[in-house]
């Protein structure tokens, strides 16, 4: 039975928000200081964190970067801010999703299925070609024999590429392969995940580039650019 872990200052919310999920099978635990989740996290993992900004000690987006150091358990931020640039800033650092208050008790539940959903593999624990090797239960991508330091959304965007070589994906269907619903306005971010990927590869062969773009549709794996 997945354990959420629910993080935010307002009973009020918090109550609508364990009353939805032990509704649908889950346990809770509701704490409201963002230091004492990461504590938490550290003791007694949870299976998804769902994580208000504006709590009182830290932001929440601080929050999500400690996690990050230790944990790639699945993040769900909530925020009474709408803008873009906040949405973009939480799926950088590390977040699946971003619900903006007010919200839908049951949506967010729906949200909560539908990630833990998508973490779980689907795919044979190790797959590859001459060049990369996945490991998908170490959550590991290696390249030309050496390992890389990638993040969870790295690891999911490249590994989904490498599944179908020479197929162009967009921006959206790579959201989705990241776990990230494609309406929550984070398309444009999926450039920053490549670009980060690109110089990562680099690093190991610098005259390669993997990674192909195709203006206006989006983004391909190419085995002899490799």
């Amino acid at each position: 039975m997945p354990h959420i872990l629910i993080v935010d200052d307002e009973a009020a919310i918090a109550d609508t928000l364990v009353y939805a999920l032990q509704g649908e099978g889950f346990t809770t635990t509701w704490l409201n200081l963002g230091g004492a989740a990461v504590e938490y996290q550290r003791t007694t993992p949870a299976d998804l964190l769902i994580l208000d900004i504006g709590l009182p000690d830290i932001s929440g987006f601080e929050v999500c970067k400690q996690l990050r150091r230790f944990t790639e358990v699945p993040v769900i931020f909530l925020s009474a801010r709408d803008g873009e640039i906040d949405r973009v800033v939480g799926l950088e650092i590390g977040a699946d999703d971003y619900v903006v208050k007010p919200f839908s008790p049951r949506e967010v539940a729906a949200r909560v299925r539908a990630i833990l959903k998508r973490v779980v593999p689907q795919v044979p624990a190790v797959s590859g070609n001459e060049r990369f090797l996945v490991d998908h239960e170490r959550v590991q991508i290696s390249y030309r024999g050496q390992v890389l330091s990638l993040t969870r959304h790295e690891f999911r965007l490249l590994a989904c590429l490498l599944e179908q070589p020479e197929r162009v994906f967009s921006r959206e269907q790579l959201l989705d392969a990241v776990g990230v619903a494609a309406d929550a306005g984070y398309e444009r971010s999926i450039d920053s995940h490549i670009k980060s990927l690109r110089a990562k590869l680099r690093l190991v062969a610098s005259d390669a580039e993997p990674i192909q773009t195709h203006r206006g549709l989006g983004y391909s794996y190419s085995p002899s650019q490799s």
